[in-house]
């Protein structure tokens, strides 16, 4: 009874450790005796050429013509290859030749790549995730994990299972020609941490890593794909720095290394010995010091580094003998084969060494997938490899990793626009035309060219803030870096005399040629010149979003590793991906087909349409010509005449501002307003009534008619003449000026208009001319001079003003009518609307002219609660009084000033929105809308009115409507 009792104890203890080691071990786990099963039967059913192809795998081009594509087939069919690594060329013919290779093995083949910042490594028409030095400035790891996986998701997709990344090594010599870029920096931890993050990021995929390059390429200063770099150091260090990496990640299940051409004394006593055919450093030192199990890969093998040391075949044989378990690109895999069986039958290759490098092929194989091979769905491959989800991780990534390095007297991010004049010079041989763009969408910032420095110092005398841009090559991680000494010379003294903030799109190391920063009051490190580093840098410089970026190297003294200031936002907009903020890319594109249909159907000649969701523009484009001939297409720095836009964009801005400053409250009537106007029908009118169009003002007074001939119906010499003089001075339109006195007697027949005998909803302007008349009184300056600075020159909206052909050159300014009931002319330039063009193309209800980007940020200055930039214009409780419809009751849906969503089946909007939304219409074919529940802004500028007026085609068709619904329609979240 007791040996029962012990027996049981024992069977329980036994099953218990059982139990526990399938936990803790794979060898006990289900999926490790299937994946064993399928090892062994195809292993046992491989003659000995088929075991030693295993080893072999050869580089392919898709690039490359067919009659070398199809040597490779002769390699599969001949010499039983077990894999492939493929180089340069495209996706869709990687797909293609990697079925046709694939139908042609009895054991599927293992499929390869060096994708270390992606596919766009080696292949066109993919996408390019950034470099691992700027990966490297990133202090959030888990945003590395998300880049190894989305790697890995495109290599699944094309067919490869196995990624050459990630590199490993640590970039200790500024000089490495062949590292640099490709490191995650200088610093053991940080490249460990990145390293095991993008690691885990494609292993959770199901696409193998490889770490390299082994045992450590950073501190070399030169290529192993030219000659046989020397790693000088002794083994104590080597272990400490070049190694640590390696440690962790076979910690965390490394699913194999690749081995580098490096001659390293302390590690391997034979005088310039190649690391990847050297036993002490493959074998000892990496499979049983590190207790390293998995896949072991040479470096390619025609590489200088091992080519120059022995002859094809031997450089093979000699790779195998020292413990790696694939060859890579072997120069003559027939002759390698042929030698490596002549050792097999010599004795010198026993069946247990082949068979532990096959088997962990076979094993990796079966861990791929390749048990139950599936050829390549070539059908929507470009889509599916260049996704949305990439560009939003890609902004990600830029945005967390440029650095501000320095920051003298927080002169980043910019403010006080409207103190700032801003140049920009570029130095360097590569673009900056997208960092230029992005920093326009902010402010105004002149490009100062000239090929003389004398030429380029007297242009700046002129401004007060320079922004130099250093733009190198982003082809790839190799390109040269350095600057000129020329530019060098040019960017002292450019400092020297200016403000000036240095944005470094180039390799780190471009900084240490500068032998002082002292006069620079900012430097930004961008790391790379792509477009969204660019627009990126940009956003960081004007407070769109912050800096949160570390240096993942050191840069002298001043700048060591780890250097970073971090910048907040000034609640200006910043730019980036729909997704970002919770909208459908692909169902907010719809909108593209309602416009060019609008287009097509002759509704306006062209618009441009921006949509913002919470502070970020994510849809920003220009569609058809200025006019029907198409001769010119619409640009983002074109600007429209707002028409009514100007009420919500010029008047009430100002309005609430005095609000503010208890000038004048909702209360406030016209008779104390304009004391011309006591004693008139109007004097009793308050602010809050008025400007809700519930008042009994008539909608409009068409002056013009008055002032036209009565017999040829053009404008009558009584009232214009075409040349400007005291007596006639209002400047209408090109060559028509009206008489000087008009407006005093346009102001009286407002004064003594009749009111409508009913009180009921009906929209006017007549309320603008009269704010207008009152706050120019006022401040005893005009609508434009106060507008302006009051608010377009400190919110950066440098499109906006009145009177824009004294601003803007004319060739940026959209026609609006051809005008033959008044003017007799083409209007461009001038306002559209007749009452403010006979008070001087100043109106306080139109005479505004904008591009979209301006008026969203108005419209998101607003959302923001009277914020943006930093500064304060108007108090939130202001404009929530503003944004209050007071007499819905009465079937008035408008607040004061801004228009509201109807109330019931017809108004302005789609009907989808929130009641606590507000905007405008104006008339020559503008909308402008934002809706603080969802954080919406929406800027809608045409001119439907060219060339004629009497086009009502977009009102009719509804169209301004219909893409605000399909706003709403791509919310996510």
């Amino acid at each position: 009874m007791h040996s029962i009792k012990i027996y049981v104890t024992f069977l329980l203890c036994f099953f218990s450790l059982v139990l526990h080691a399938q936990r803790k071990n794979p060898l006990f786990t289900e999926d490790y005796i299937q994946q064993k099963q399928w090892v062994d039967s195809v292993y046992n059913t491989m003659n000995l050429k088929e075991k030693i192809g295993q080893l072999f795998m050869v580089d392919v081009f898709s690039s490359d013509p067919k009659e070398k594509t199809d040597k490779i087939k002769r390699l599969i069919a001949d010499y039983h290859i077990g894999g492939l690594i493929f180089s340069k060329g495209g996706p869709q013919r990687q797909a293609k030749l990697t079925n046709q290779y694939q139908e042609l093995t009895k054991i599927p083949l293992l499929v390869a790549m060096d994708a270390e910042w992606g596919l766009a490594m080696r292949l066109d028409s993919t996408h390019a995730f950034p470099w691992n030095m700027t990966l490297g400035a990133i202090q959030d790891n888990k945003l590395i994990e998300k880049t190894g996986q989305q790697i890995a998701e495109h290599c699944k997709r094309l067919g490869v299972h196995i990624n050459f990344a990630p590199v490993v090594d640590i970039n200790t010599n500024p000089e490495n020609p062949i590292i640099g870029n490709r490191s995650f920096g200088e610093t053991k931890m940080n490249v460990t941490q990145k390293s095991l993050a993008f690691m885990k990021g494609m292993q959770k995929e199901g696409v193998l890593a490889s770490a390299k390059h082994f045992p450590g390429h950073g501190d070399t200063d030169s290529d192993s794909h030219k000659t046989l770099p020397t790693i000088n150091f002794d083994a104590a260090r080597i272990d400490s720095i070049e190694l640590y990496p390696y440690r962790r990640l076979i910690q965390h299940g490394l699913s194999s290394v690749m081995v580098a051409h490096l001659n390293v004394p302390s590690l391997e006593p034979r005088s310039n010995y190649p690391s990847s055919i050297s036993e002490h450093i493959v074998s000892d030192l990496l499979k049983d010091s590190l207790g390293f199990e998995g896949l072991i890969f040479t470096d390619a093998l025609n590489m200088k580094g091992a080519s120059d040391f022995k002859e094809p075949g031997d450089i093979d044989l000699a790779a195998f003998n020292a413990g790696n378990d694939i060859l890579l690109i072997s120069e003559n895999v027939p002759l390698a084969i042929q030698k490596m069986v002549s050792a097999y039958y010599a004795g010198f290759i026993t069946e247990q060494r082949l068979a532990h490098s096959v088997k962990k092929i076979l094993f990796a194989k079966y861990k791929v997938g390749l048990n139950r091979y599936k050829p390549i769905d070539t059908h929507y491959l470009y889509q599916e490899l260049n996704t949305v989800h990439n560009k939003v991780l890609q902004e990600e990534l830029f945005e967390n990793a440029i650095t501000v390095m320095k920051n003298d007297r927080a002169i980043l991010p910019v403010k006080n626009l409207d103190l700032k004049k801003i140049a920009y010079v570029a130095l360097g041989d590569d673009t900056g035309e997208e960092f230029v763009a992005e920093m326009n969408k902010y402010a105004k910032v002149d490009v100062i060219k000239g090929t003389l420095l004398s030429d380029i110092l007297i242009q700046l005398r002129a401004y007060n803030y320079v922004i130099v841009g250093y733009h190198k090559s982003n082809a790839s991680p190799w390109k040269d870096y350095k600057f000129k000494d020329k530019e060098l010379v040019w960017l002292y003294e450019i400092a020297r005399l200016n403000t000036t903030v240095l944005t470094m799109f180039s390799r780190p190391y471009a900084m240490l040629d500068l032998q002082t920063t002292t006069n620079f009051e900012g430097i930004v490190m961008a790391y790379q010149n792509s477009e969204v580093s660019q627009q990126k840098a940009a956003q960081i410089i004007f407070g769109g979003i912050e800096a949160k970026g570390k240096l993942p190297v050191g840069l002298g003294k001043n700048f060591p590793v780890g250097t970073g200031i971090d910048t907040k936002a000034l609640d200006r907009l910043s730019y980036g991906v729909p997704e970002r903020v919770g909208v459908n890319s692909y169902k907010l594109n719809k909108i593209d087909s309602i416009v060019n249909n609008a287009l097509v159907e002759k509704m306006t000649p062209g618009l441009q349409l921006v949509i913002a969701r919470k502070g970020k523009v994510i849809y920003n484009k220009n569609f058809g010509y200025h006019t029907y001939d198409k001769k010119k297409k619409v640009q983002s720095s074109d600007i429209y005449d707002l028409a009514s836009l100007t009420k919500i964009l010029a008047t009430l801005p100002l309005t609430m501002e005095l609000k503010d400053q208890g000038v004048i409250s909702l209360d406030t009537r016209i008779g104390e307003m304009l004391p011309s106007f006591k004693g008139s029908n109007k004097e009793h009118i308050t602010l809050r009534s008025m400007l809700s169009h519930y008042a009994k003002l008539r909608a409009w007074i068409p002056f013009y008619l008055q002032t036209l001939d009565s017999v040829t119906s053009k404008p009558s010499p009584t009232y214009y003449r075409n040349k400007y003089s005291d007596q006639f001075k209002i400047k209408v339109a090109h060559k028509l000026y009206l008489r000087s006195d008009m407006k005093d007697s346009l102001m009286l027949q407002i004064r003594d208009s009749e009111l409508r005998s009913r009180l009921q909803y009906k929209y006017s302007d007549l309320p603008y001319y009269m704010i207008k008349d009152f706050i120019e009184n006022h401040y005893e300056n005009t609508m434009d001079a106060l507008t302006l600075q009051h608010f377009y020159k400190p919110l950066g909206a440098s499109n906006t003003g009145y009177l824009p052909l004294n601003k803007f050159d004319k060739n940026r300014i959209i026609p609006t009518e051809d005008d033959q009931s008044f003017r007799q002319q083409i209007i461009q330039g001038y306002v559209h609307d007749q009452g403010a063009a006979m008070f001087g193309g100043i109106g306080g209800h139109a005479g505004l002219f904008a591009n979209a980007n301006d008026v969203a940020k108005i419209m998101q200055m607003y959302l923001n609660g009277g914020t943006y930039g930093g500064k304060r214009y108007i108090g939130k409780e202001t404009l929530d009084q503003f944004n209050t419809c007071y007499y819905c009751e009465d079937d008035v849906r408008r607040g004061i000033g801004f228009d509201k969503p109807q109330l019931g089946d017809v108004g302005p909007t789609c009907g989808c929105i929130s009641m606590t939304s507000f905007g405008h219409s104006g008339f020559t074919g503008t909308f402008t809308w934002a809706d603080p529940e969802q954080e919406i802004v929406y800027v809608f500028l045409s001119n439907r009115t060219f060339p004629d007026a009497t086009n009502r085609k977009l009102i009719s068709n509804d169209i301004r409507s219909e893409i605000q619904r399909l706003i709403y329609d791509a919310i996510i979240y």
